[in-house]
Formats: C-alpha cells, structure tokens, sequence
C-alpha cells in the first residue's frame, strides 16, 4: 500500500479546502470501499481526510413528513430507525439486503453513495481497465461480464453500480446535499448524482473536487403508498445483485395505479429509475400482461452482453412480481416466487 498523510477534520470547511487543494486526497467516512481499493492498489491517495466524525450522524424527522438523513449517518443505525422502517420500509429492506452486518455498522450514506461503480477488472491492476486507467481498454465487455450492467453502458464501460441503498433511494425521489470548499450548498436528486460513463467511465459522479455530501433528504412519502426492496443475488447474503427493485406504488379507488416509481439496481453503472416502465403503468390496473410489457419497454435501449442477457427476463420476472404482490399484499418471504433466493 502507498504510503499516505491522514488528517482528522474539525469541520467541513477545512475538510473541503483539504480535498479541493490536492487532486491526490480522498475523503474517508466509513473506509469499507476506500480501503479494500487501498490495500489492492487501485485508489492511491495521498491525503486521506477523514469526515466520519464531522456533524452529519443524525436522522432529522421533520413535521411535514419528511426527512434529513446526515451523510455521516451509518448504515445500520438508519436501516434500525423506526422512523425509516415505518414508513420507508423500502430503504430499511434495501439497506439490510446490503453488504454484511459488520460492514453496515461501519458504513455510511455518503460513503455507500460513492462506492466505486466497479467489475473484477477495475479491481485487479494487472488488467486494463478504462475507469482506473482511461484509454487502456474494457476487457469485461469480452470477458467475465455476468454481473455486470445491460442499461446506460457505453463501449467504454458495462460495469454495474453496486449499491442497494442508491436504488431505494431513486425511488423514493431523494434529493443529495453538497458542501463546496467554499461554503455554498446545492442539491442534486440521487438520480443526476451519477454520469454516464460514456467515453471518460473514471468519471462517475457530478462532485465537484472538495464537494462533500452533507445529507440525503427524503420528501415525504405520499398517503397510501406500498414499497418494497426486492433483491436477486446467487447467495442469500453478502452478494451484489443481479438484478435488484425498489418499488412505490399506490392504488386508486377503482384499482388503477395513481402513483409508480420503480427502480432498478444492479442492471446499470447508476441506480436507474424506470420512467418508461411508470409511465406505462401510470392511470392503469396492475395486470401481468401491462406488468411485463411495461418491463419490456423499459428495456427497450438495453444493451446486453452474451453472458448477461438473462437479466432481461429476470428484470421483467421481479418488476411485475414485486408490483404484484404489493397490491395484492402477498408476502414474498412466505415462499410464493422465491426470487431473492436465486
């Protein structure tokens, strides 16, 4: 491992001038993505400021509904608040389906946020890999690429972003707070935190250099609306998805849906958020057949690749599933698809 300065920030304004003034320094909040990249020799910084104990470690209920969730805040204490698991049990689901228990506790928003949008050759250095080395190529795309994204890929790059929370948290139309080295503050929604990798895949996010995510506020969630987390992975614990939903939907009087938000995770390099398939099912009853074909239509632009093709049918398979049981109220966990198990 390269050798590296540290240095515990006070406060967000010297944390940000820290980053902003070296290309080389990375932020560390819970390290459990920076430091694996570390110790492969893939991320090699210079600086490493540590913000894990700057102000940010609360969940602020407010009265209109909605929340502010600091991005210092770990992963197992908002996945435990009673709050989030009341009335946004989607992002409770999407963040136990994630990573290990252990790693939970040391995670955090921010950090979960930003994990590298990564694929086994990003990770390993004696392989190219345009996100780690621009130019140098994508072997994946002829490679091992079982896992990796079908949506939004470019000739450059087919790696899948990795977090479960981010999906939760498209659907559920979180917006992102900043920090600039200067002070000033802006939002992004989760959704436009992310770039498209394009021709420059080591690109990945819209932060400017010493931009810091200080929270993600959830609006409230609308009266009556039913969500669920479902997650398909090859084992049952401790795995990325495959293929991964986080659901809103709320039912009118006479059945049609009068809300959908539908994202999707593990099938592109961002959490994507579905807006062909909602449109399709918006003002509608929830049949199968409306189901699949609005899956189809969002998968209209996929790009698949020989070893992942399969996630187009598996998408269909647990959108219209997970939108089914929902208004039904079936409960997967009884043993009526077994999905999460495959």
């Amino acid at each position: 491992m390269k050798e590296f300065a540290y240095v515990r920030a006070s406060d967000a304004d010297e944390a940000a001038a820290l980053v902003a003034d070296r290309p080389d320094a990375v932020y560390l909040g819970g390290g459990t993505n920076l430091v694996d990249l570390m110790k492969l020799g893939v991320a090699r910084p210079g600086l490493v400021v540590d913000v894990s104990r700057l102000p940010y470690d609360r969940v602020e209920h407010r009265s209109d509904g909605s929340v502010l969730i600091g991005g210092a805040v770990r992963n197992s204490v908002l996945a435990g608040d009673a709050g989030i698991r009341w009335r946004f049990p989607l992002l409770s689901q999407a963040l136990l389906a994630g990573a290990s228990g252990q790693l939970r506790t040391a995670a955090t928003v921010a950090g979960n946020l930003l994990q590298r949008t990564r694929c086994g050759y990003f990770q390993d250095v004696t392989k190219p890999c345009n996100k780690r080395e621009p130019g140098s190529g994508c072997p994946a795309a002829a490679g091992a690429h079982r896992e990796l994204a079908v949506l939004g890929t470019s000739e450059h790059c087919v790696a899948s972003h990795p977090s479960d929370m981010a999906v939760a948290l498209a659907a559920l139309d979180a917006t992102v707070h900043l920090r600039s080295p200067g002070g000033t503050e802006r939002t992004v929604p989760v959704e436009e935190l992310y770039l498209p990798p394009g021709r420059t895949p080591h690109r990945e996010t819209v932060l400017a250099p010493g931009e810091l995510i200080t929270a993600v506020e959830l609006p409230a969630p609308p009266p009556g609306a039913l969500m669920r987390f479902r997650k398909v992975r090859d084992r049952w614990s401790y795995a990325f998805a495959l293929v991964s939903v986080g659901v809103s939907v709320r039912q009118a009087d006479d059945g049609t849906l009068d809300r959908v938000a539908i994202a999707l995770g593990g099938v592109a390099p961002r959490p994507w958020r579905a807006r062909a398939a909602e449109q399709r099912l918006l003002g509608h009853r929830p049949e199968d057949a409306l189901l699949r074909a609005a899956a189809g239509a969002e998968l209209a632009d996929a790009r698949p690749l020989p070893g992942n093709a399969f996630k187009l049918g598996l998408i269909t398979d647990l959108v219209a599933a997970t939108v089914r049981d929902l208004v039904t109220g079936a409960d997967p966990a009884a043993g009526g698809h077994g999905e999460e198990q495959s």
